[in-house]
């Protein structure tokens, strides 16, 4: 790592500052290795004389109307083109009336249970676990998953059926989360695996630093991002936002941005725990992954404040820090790099049901709707796509398939997406390699002569590029640690296709005969407690579904990116390279939208719109001053690179400068 002598004495010099204030234990977040849960019995029984408390999520007061304005917002010549509303507006015109409110918290009531408005669309409920039992027919357990290695062990609570929503209050409610407490969402970011070692990279690019060694200064030289600091942009005035479910240690990112020269207000961040917070900074809560999503947000706009928002890693907590990060209207801009498979996220109880997959959609529809807002009130959002190609279930579950019968651990590979990557009202962030020479050892001394892998061009991030040389180390891809790492796209089964993708050449349907089946341990990992709920799915042929990712820019941990870091387990302080991943990509596009909006005078809203505006009037490629620059090869394990839109990166890369040009004739 290239960095002065002096600068690194500046950082340790700053590691000291800012200590964290966090004190609760962190749980880890899920990954293969995570040992079944033990059923306890009862939570009644455990800690009965115990309150808990859910999450309530309220309809919006009119669903579609706020639908209809989310597009007349984003559309040029339209009467409302970019007249955002303030947060107090659209709790006005849009939020679930004080009557509404007031039903439900009676209707609670009569369960003995206890409810208070949090913000406009959630509501907080406590009570007693037989008084939630009571209230939505369930019955509740306690489960200990076991400690290994040096990752702790936990405890959570959970239904053993999916609830029922009082029928007298059924019609406000949009979800009802917390019943179930275990973690559930996995951070976008990774390193190069442990089988391969890079010897040397010859880049093509002309950044300051080589390719693995990536900082935000090389992100801004080689995206063209440098036009707008030289008119003296910095994201001044603008605060960006980061969701996440993991806290972290605040001088790692001061250490980060002094490392680089770059000038920051020392007072810049501003800490919001959600829920009471994630716990205390860990590796095994993902805290690198907080880390680098305000390291990169944060330096890339260097003058801009920043919010972060962190929850414990449940679904609950992730509505209420939505809601928080929403119903607050603080930040312009905001992103998060944590996901789930979206068919997962669809199990959390609601009274709606999908025509198409059949399965209830409340957490997910809640979630839109804050999504919904966010984009009316002129707040951008970003997420990223996830690092398992067009395979995320078995990213995530790290089960790789094929799926046997005689096999409890085996699971299949249906073509899957993300959430919330997958929304209609959300950015979804994808991946490339950059273009150079990889050479790759072939001992254990790494001595030559080495393996090469020339990418001649920018082209789809998914590792199969790194087949031939598993094969001869004598690896197949899953045991090599490949598959199916890469950029996340595909076709969404939750949300369909929305009104800026239409007619899109490159736009494509869901694949037919994808089916999700999983051996009893896989089930039991996922559908306990609860019915059988994981070991068979049909995901539905031909859905016209929204297709993901958006956009993409340099995801690739063998082409990737510097992280400064304090490990919890040591309390060490590492500057660790070769990471990379979709968590990359979304808080770049936080700090890049922080500049645009600077640069605007102006909230950007959905930039979706703009962006697939572009590409649907033949302006998004071509040219020196082409705002896209189209990912013609490659693949994320399933879909190709184009000339145009594909499921792999989006509508391709982002030119910023020229992007801006774009912004600043239609603003």
């Amino acid at each position: 790592m290239r960095i002065p002598k002096i600068r690194f004495l500046m950082l340790f010099l700053v590691l000291g500052l800012l200590p964290s204030a966090i004190a609760q234990t962190a749980k880890p977040y899920p990954t293969a290795a995570t040992p079944e849960a033990v059923d306890l019995g009862t939570l009644e029984a455990q800690s009965g004389a115990t309150p808990i408390a859910i999450t309530i999520a309220l309809h919006l007061r009119d669903v579609n109307g706020a639908e209809n304005l989310l597009k007349s917002l984003h559309t040029p010549g339209d009467p409302q083109y970019h007249q955002f509303l303030t947060a107090d507006q659209f709790v006005a015109r849009f939020a679930p009336s004080d009557a509404d409110v007031a039903n439900v918290v009676a209707g609670l009531a009569e369960y003995g249970l206890a409810a208070e408005r949090t913000t406009a669309t959630t509501l907080k409920v406590t009570g007693l676990p037989a008084q939630m039992e009571n209230a939505f027919s369930v019955s509740l357990h306690s489960y200990e998953v076991p400690a290994y290695g040096s990752v702790p062990g936990y405890t959570y609570h959970a239904p053993l059926s999916p609830p029922t929503i009082p029928s007298g209050i059924s019609a406000s409610v949009a979800a009802v989360v917390g019943l179930d407490t275990r973690p559930s969402f996995s951070p976008a970011n990774r390193t190069v695996p442990p089988t391969l070692k890079i010897a040397s990279s010859v880049p093509q690019t002309t950044t300051p630093d080589e390719p693995g060694f990536w900082t935000v200064i090389d992100f801004a030289d080689y995206y063209n991002v440098d036009p707008l600091y030289q008119r003296g942009l910095s994201g001044r005035g603008r605060t960006i936002g980061i969701v996440t479910l993991a806290s972290f240690t605040p001088s790692d990112a001061f250490a980060y941005w002094s490392a680089l020269g770059l000038k920051v207000d020392p007072n810049r961040l501003t800490i919001v725990n959600v829920d009471g917070g994630p716990g205390a900074p860990s590796d095994a809560s993902g805290s690198i992954e907080t880390a680098l999503d305000v390291e990169q947000s944060g330096g890339i706009a260097p003058g801009a404040s920043i919010i972060v928002y962190q929850a414990p890693n449940t679904y609950q907590a992730w509505v209420d820090a939505f809601a928080a990060a929403v119903d607050a209207d603080s930040a312009e801009t905001l992103s998060t790099s944590w996901l789930n498979w979206e068919w997962f996220a669809n199990l959390e109880n609601g009274p709606v049901t999908d025509p198409i997959t059949g399965q209830t959609v409340g957490f997910t529809r809640a979630g839109h709707e804050l999504l919904v807002r966010a984009a009316i009130q002129g707040q951008t959002f970003f997420a990223a796509a996830g690092d398992g190609g067009a395979y995320t279930v078995n990213w995530v579950l790290g089960c790789f398939g094929p799926y046997s019968s005689a096999q409890p651990s085996s699971c299949s590979q249906p073509l899957s997406v993300g959430y919330p990557a997958d929304d209609t009202a959300m950015t979804a962030a994808g991946g490339t390699t950059l273009p150079g020479l990889q050479e790759y050892c072939l001992n254990a001394a790494c001595t030559p002569p080495y393996y090469d892998i020339n990418i001649k061009h920018e082209r789809v991030w998914a590792w199969d590029y790194l087949i031939g040389l598993c094969k001869t180390l004598a690896y197949d891809p899953i045991s090599c640690g490949i598959f199916p790492v890469g950029g996340g796209g595909g076709v969404s089964i939750m949300f369909r296709e929305p009104f800026y993708q239409f007619g899109l050449p490159g736009v494509q349907r869901s694949q037919p005969g994808q089916i999700w089946e999983a051996g009893s341990a896989i089930a039991a990992e996922l559908g306990s407690p609860g019915p059988p709920c994981c070991s068979y799915y049909a995901l539905p042929a031909h859905y016209r579904g929204r297709n993901v990712p958006d956009i993409s820019f340099n995801a690739d941990p063998d082409t990737g990116y510097v992280i400064y870091y304090t490990s919890e387990p040591s309390g060490v302080f590492s500057v660790l390279t070769f990471y990379g991943g979709t968590s990359f990509v979304a808080p770049q596009l936080n700090g890049v939208s922080a500049l645009l909006g600077e640069d605007l005078h102006s909230r950007l809203g959905l930039l979706n719109y703009p962006l697939y505006d572009l590409a649907q009037n033949g302006k998004a490629y071509g040219g020196r001053d082409a705002p896209l620059h189209a990912i013609k090869h490659g693949d994320n394990w399933f879909y190709h690179g184009s000339d145009g839109y594909n499921p792999a990166a989006g509508l391709g890369t982002l030119d910023v400068a020229n992007f801006a040009r774009v912004l600043r004739r239609q603003f």
